[in-house]
């Protein structure tokens, strides 16, 4: 018997951009930004790092004031986001492979290929350059999580959706009563991630990039905040909650409007403590709170711009270009985030040019600005000529071959 045409046909493509749905792509180009001014502190490596993650102790007015409002909107805030857009992601790709024709198995195969090689690229970007590489996270997470959520019902993911982040508040907890005993050092914590930064021999900086990665991507998965928002990611792509915002509004409103202040109101906390305005005590406790709330300000983040869409629909400026620039950044994201590698390691680290040396927070924050700004205007130059971003090719030749590269 000879297999049906429609399983063999629907040949891999970009989806066209007039098919695609905005609010995803809006919002990779635009939180792209935040994740140029998580990474870029990580350069400073020649200042004393502070009470919270790898910021500095010591700053002028401009420097306090980026390190408050980065704590508070930016770090840990954005790889759940990110994270919940790869597993919406997913969901469209899924719906949209299986209406062309392509059986769910061959599907699955598909997803499961792409992932393999989303763990090769960030293996790859870590050897590289940036041992604080998502894509093998991201690879990694959808390499475990698909066989075992994809397909399942909704009550199934709800379910697994509640006890992940009972599980999350439960650590959270139980760090704060640890603290109560034993205060940890979040400079001891955030040091080694320097030494590959301030390391000046390269093939060293290799050694520690990839034991730092390879730490990291095990991590991800057992923190568990990633994969609490992949789950998310698939039951909202179930519902197309971002294709269809209209349909959405209330629970759009809700999750934008509950999750994001409350990983501000953390994130503030942390950063005031941080800049010595508050004395709170506790750092380590009052960081695992911050973590844990990066998940609904993640997710708010997305639904914030779910709703952002709906009001330029009724409003008909979907087509301002503003908008068109930052979607076509959103739609060479991988690119972008590579982007950033390939400007922040070669310039900063002590093994490049190391001008991370002389940097503070406010310099390196307009350094991630201007090269966030230089990645939106290349996007938008490959949108109207037509092309893929250059990672996105890459990814998707090794995904289905060379036929389907374009």
């Amino acid at each position: 018997m000879s297999s049906t045409p429609s399983t063999a046909a629907a040949p891999a493509r970009p989806t066209p951009a007039l098919e695609r749905a905005l609010a995803p792509d809006l919002a990779r180009g635009v939180m792209l930004l935040l994740i140029a001014l998580a990474h870029v502190p990580w350069f400073v490596y020649d200042a004393p790092l502070g009470a919270a993650m790898l910021h500095p102790a010591e700053g002028n007015l401009t420097d306090r004031i980026v390190q408050v409002l980065t704590l508070t909107v930016v770090d840990a805030r954005t790889h759940t986001m990110f994270g919940f857009l790869f597993a919406y992601a997913i969901g469209q790709m899924y719906a949209r492979r299986t209406a062309l024709g392509t059986s769910p198995g061959r599907t699955r195969r598909i997803m499961r290929h792409r992932h393999l090689w989303m763990l090769a690229f960030g293996a790859a970007h870590a050897l590289l350059l940036w041992q604080g590489d998502i894509l093998g996270v991201y690879g990694l997470i959808g390499l475990v999580m698909t066989p075992l959520f994809f397909g399942r019902s909704d009550r199934v993911l709800k379910i697994w959706v509640t006890v992940l982040l009972s599980l999350g508040a439960v650590f959270t907890l139980l760090t704060l009563l640890s603290s109560l005993v034993v205060e940890p050092s979040a400079t001891a914590a955030a040091q080694p991630q320097r030494l590959a930064i301030a390391e000046t021999d390269y093939l060293s900086s290799v050694v520690l990039r990839l034991g730092l990665w390879s730490f990291g991507l095990f991590s991800g998965l057992f923190t568990l905040a990633l994969p609490t928002v992949f789950l998310l990611g698939l039951l909202a792509a179930r519902h197309r909650i971002l294709e269809e915002p209209s349909r959405h509004l209330t629970l759009l409103r809700w999750t934008a409007f509950a999750g994001i202040p409350v990983g501000w109101a953390t994130g503030a906390l942390l950063g005031l403590e941080h800049v010595g305005v508050l004395d709170m005590g506790h750092d380590a406790a009052l960081a695992a709170l911050h973590f844990h709330t990066g998940i609904p300000t993640g997710v708010g983040y997305a639904a914030l711009f779910g709703l952002l869409v709906h009001h330029l629909r009724e409003r008909g400026a979907r087509g301002r270009l503003p908008v068109r620039a930052l979607a076509a950044l959103g739609r060479r994201s991988l690119s972008g985030y590579l982007a950033q590698s390939l400007v922040f390691v070669p310039l900063l680290a002590a093994w490049g040019l190391g001008l991370g040396a002389h940097l503070t927070s406010g310099s390196a924050a307009m350094i991630a600005v201007a090269t966030w700004t230089a990645t939106v205007v290349g996007a938008f130059l490959l949108e109207r000529a037509g092309r893929s971003g250059p990672a996105e090719v890459l990814l998707r030749r090794a995904t289905y071959g060379p036929a389907h590269s374009r």
